[in-house]
């Protein structure tokens, strides 16, 4: 494979300047794989409420590189031996650490494969540019498994306090311009250390824990689990579930290939071969974009009316409760609309619909985030945090939802 030996400095409007370190890394911001993630919405359908979040998974994954070397800068100043096989491998691993999203990032996960997350996906394709790098990712694989003996390396990965919510809270506030779920991210980095390879934060940082973890959960339930892109990722979702029924009975549309490929099989972890990951990576939002444009002149009425709704933001009505409905609710909701509309219970369930959602913004049973006083003893965030704060957000918070139509629809 042909290396550039020109490395490449990115202008980003978050940190500045962001360098592409070496020449490995600079190949696979190249690949075809990666430059996929230029189509892949970073906020779903966000945008439909917040319209300036229109960036991108390939915003974010070098937003996530430029932080993991002032992760290593900061921790080898402090004597953290890092070797530079070590820096390589961290480095490519947290590039590579989202390539396995499909079309909308998070709002279309399992609907286009069943049962394998999108963290399974990138790893799938982390094996494949393994073979054609001649194996120079094996270690970042191992790192991203959570296999390296160095604990603290993976932690900065995938952990409470990782390079990626330090990137995507930063990133994504700024986007959609909600300065509440904002937070500082470089001087968290500067608070990090590590202690018998675990990684842990000074703790004179547990104000700026707190309000990471405050503006985690503002950012969770005010944009991304807003209550407008539900009901969008919803529509989506059954946009596709139609879809795919039609074409079961023999309906041909005029979409691209890939897209008509996962609609027409039923592909589950199973199959989902290195040739099948070929095909997904053919996959990006503008794919169903298009396909939904072309379904809105279908001559079924569920197709065309959901794919209407989507493409000109005329949503159903949704409700949010701290409880279950009422199956008497749903019930009369349902005996409406097929009166209206004259259409199947079965039709019905694509635009009335119940649901949860759920959100814990620090969990304290898993990975917890340790701080490291000044006498060098680890202490438990939640021993020395407000027990306000720490126990109010480490909670699982669910809500329930009911979708249907507008009584003008």
């Amino acid at each position: 494979m042909y290396l550039h030996k020109k490395l490449k400095i990115l202008n980003d409007p978050i940190y500045g300047f962001i360098t592409i370190p070496d020449t490995i890394l600079f190949e696979l911001v190249e690949h075809p794989y990666f430059q996929r993630l230029r189509r892949i919405s970073q906020m779903g359908l966000s945008y439909f409420v917040y319209p300036g979040a229109h960036h991108t998974r390939f915003h974010h994954a070098l937003g996530c590189l430029f932080l993991m070397q002032k992760a290593v800068q900061v921790l080898r100043f402090k004597g953290v031996i890092i070797s530079e096989e070590e820096e390589e491998a961290v480095y490519i691993a947290i590039v590579l650490h989202d390539i396995g999203h499909g079309p909308f990032s998070h709002a279309m996960e399992h609907s286009i494969v069943k049962g394998i997350s999108h963290e399974e996906i990138s790893m799938l394709f982390m094996d494949l540019l393994n073979s054609n790098f001649n194996g120079r990712l094996t270690l970042a694989i191992k790192i991203f498994k959570g296999e390296y003996d160095r604990k603290f390396l993976c932690q900065l990965i995938s952990g409470q306090l990782d390079m990626d919510r330090l990137d995507y809270l930063k990133r994504d506030s700024f986007y959609a311009g909600t300065p509440e779920g904002n937070i500082n991210s470089e001087r968290l980095i500067t608070m990090l250390n590590v202690v018998k390879d675990t990684l842990v934060v000074e703790e004179k940082g547990v104000y700026s824990i707190e309000k990471f973890i405050v503006a985690r959960r503002f950012m969770y339930w005010q944009v991304y689990l807003h209550k407008t892109s539900i009901v969008a990722e919803q529509i989506l979702v059954r946009i596709l579930r139609r879809a795919k029924e039609r074409i079961l009975i023999g309906e041909k549309f005029n979409i691209s290939e890939p897209l008509n490929y996962f609609l027409t099989y039923e592909i589950t972890k199973k199959e989902f071969t290195f040739d099948l990951l070929k095909i997904f990576a053919q996959l990006d939002d503008y794919d169903i974009i298009a396909a939904i444009k072309n379904w809105e002149n279908s001559e079924d009425f569920v197709l065309s009316r959901l794919s209407g709704m989507f493409l000109n933001r005329k949503l159903l009505k949704i409700k949010l409760k701290n409880e279950p409905f009422s199956k008497e609710l749903l019930a009369y909701k349902m005996a409406q609309f097929n009166k209206e509309h004259k259409v199947t219970n079965q039709e019905a369930k694509y635009f009335i619909f119940e649901g949860e959602i759920s959100n814990q913004a620090y969990n304290d049973t898993k990975q917890n985030i340790n701080l490291v006083t000044n006498k060098g003893k680890i202490i438990d965030l939640m021993q020395v945090s407000d027990p306000l704060i720490t126990n109010t957000l480490s909670k699982m918070e669910t809500k329930y939802y009911l979708c249907y139509p507008k009584s003008k629809d």
